[in-house]
């Protein structure tokens, strides 16, 4: 079940609920999910009861239990539990191994875009500088996968009526353009806002594991030569289980959590989180990227289909991160 699935999920809950005469409320239009926060339980939250309660004269907590026991008969749903002031965790069901791939591929570069910030107008205002100019670009590209409308202004200028955002990170020790536009981005967009980036030549351009930007780019590209060699072995990718293999688990463990590391930049305003994020799945994918095509005299299985799945949603991920990034993202290196 994929987020949107959910949502609706969640939406005709509510819907049963007023028809019968349990909630006495305007259904709302949608219903907000998205992954619990540290420390949180289940696969995804809703505050929705907490926003019913009070146009339906009941205590959060009885409308989240009310709308906890229609969702748990629910198809998808392995169990709903009630959390905090009244919010709703829910745990799905992992009856088909391959619903992470599943969900990725069909999503694509939208893969981990919610509506988690739908409505919010956000002035994003940076004085006059090359790294403040280039956060703000990526913040405002990660605010939109999350719905929010955000636009950028310098300081002293005139703005409008919005949410204001003070994007003011350490400068640039010098020009970034020596590094060519993708390598500067990433210099200046990979150390936290508070953090000096650096700018040396040797760090991010050298094509060499020591390179954070090189790893990513390269699992990219080698995800695409999966494909690839993996047409020309005759078998092509289709989503099944990758639990036999830990470095599978490891991967599919950190494409899961790209959502909230998604979501988080966004709440933060923060694209290193996302950078970062990006090179923990480009490094479990070169850990996994052995597995993959069959070794020897070995013939193509359900096994290696399901972790060719895998490694193509890997290089969703990493594309779809990289174009947030406004970062190329090539097929060949």
């Amino acid at each position: 079940m994929t987020p949107v699935e959910l949502s609706r999920t969640v939406l005709r809950a509510v819907r049963r609920a007023v028809d019968e005469g349990e909630l006495s409320v305007a259904v709302p239009e949608r219903v907000v999910v998205e992954r619990p926060r540290p420390g949180g339980c289940g696969d995804y939250a809703t505050n929705v009861a907490l926003q019913l309660a009070g146009p339906a004269r009941r205590a959060p907590r009885h409308v989240a239990e009310l709308l906890s026991r229609r969702l748990a008969d629910s198809p998808g749903i392995a169990g709903v539990e009630v959390t905090g002031p009244g919010f709703l965790n829910v745990t799905l069901t992992t009856d088909d191994p391959g619903t992470l791939a599943r969900e990725i591929l069909a999503r694509g570069k939208g893969y981990g875009n919610s509506d988690v910030l739908a409505g919010q107008r956000i002035e994003l205002r940076v004085p006059h500088e090359v790294r403040a100019e280039v956060v703000a670009d990526s913040v405002s590209r990660i605010l939109a996968t999350q719905g929010a409308d955000s636009y950028v202004t310098h300081d002293g200028d005139a703005t409008a009526t919005a949410q204001v955002v003070h994007l003011r990170p350490v400068p640039a020790p010098s020009d970034p353009a020596v590094l060519g536009r993708d390598a500067a981005r990433w210099a200046l967009l990979l150390p936290a806002a508070h953090d000096r980036p650096h700018l040396d030549d040797g760090r991010h351009l050298a094509q060499r594991e020591s390179n954070p930007l090189f790893r990513v780019r390269y699992a990219y590209a080698r995800t695409r030569a999966l494909t690839r060699n993996a047409a020309a072995l005759g078998f092509t990718a289709e989503p099944g289980d990758v639990r036999d293999t830990t470095p599978g688990e490891t991967l599919a463990t950190t494409l899961a959590a790209y959502p909230q590391a998604l979501a988080a930049a966004a709440r933060h305003h923060a694209p290193d989180r996302l950078a970062r994020h990006l090179v923990l799945v480009a490094d479990a994918f070169l850990g996994f990227q052995h597995t993959v095509l069959p070794q020897g005299e070995e013939k193509p299985s359900a096994a290696h289909r399901a972790r060719l799945a895998l490694a193509e949603a890997a290089g969703a991920v990493l594309a779809g991160g990289l174009s947030l990034l406004g970062i190329d993202a090539p097929e060949h290196l």
